[in-house]
């Protein structure tokens, strides 16, 4: 079994022919490309971890609530546009009610403001209608 392998592998080598070996010249510019291809992405992979860090997560509205409730403020309060449409709305008051409400150790006043929001964006009211 060995001996057919050897006879196999001999044929191989033996069928190349000297135009088919890779010269010097070749393998010399092939290992330069490499060289300087490696170089270039060492170089990028330092710029790309000495970049400067931005943050990539959504900043809350800074500051707080206005004497009467835009559409704008209320959108922001819910986390939805202000155009958006009611089922959004409806989700997203949902979603923000369970995080506040009262019973769960939320705040009145942020209840109440969650409220108003859902209101103002569905039309029902013009704002103000917060108890606080």
């Amino acid at each position: 079994m060995s001996s057919v392998l050897i006879r196999i592998l001999t044929e191989f080598l033996c069928s190349f022919d000297q135009a088919s070996v890779a010269s010097p010249l070749v393998v010399g510019a092939t290992v330069a490309a490499t060289a300087l291809g490696g170089r270039y992405l060492i170089g990028a992979w330092q710029a790309f971890k000495a970049r400067p860090v931005i943050p990539r997560v959504r900043r809350f509205y800074p500051g707080g609530f206005q004497p009467v409730m835009t559409r704008r403020e209320a959108a922001l309060i819910l986390g939805v546009r202000e155009h958006a449409v009611m089922e959004k709305i409806k989700e997203a008051h949902r979603r923000v009610m369970v995080a506040n409400h009262p019973d769960a150790g939320g705040s009145h006043y942020l209840a109440s403001k969650v409220n108003e929001a859902k209101d103002v964006l569905m039309g029902k009211s013009r704002g103000s209608g917060s108890a606080f």
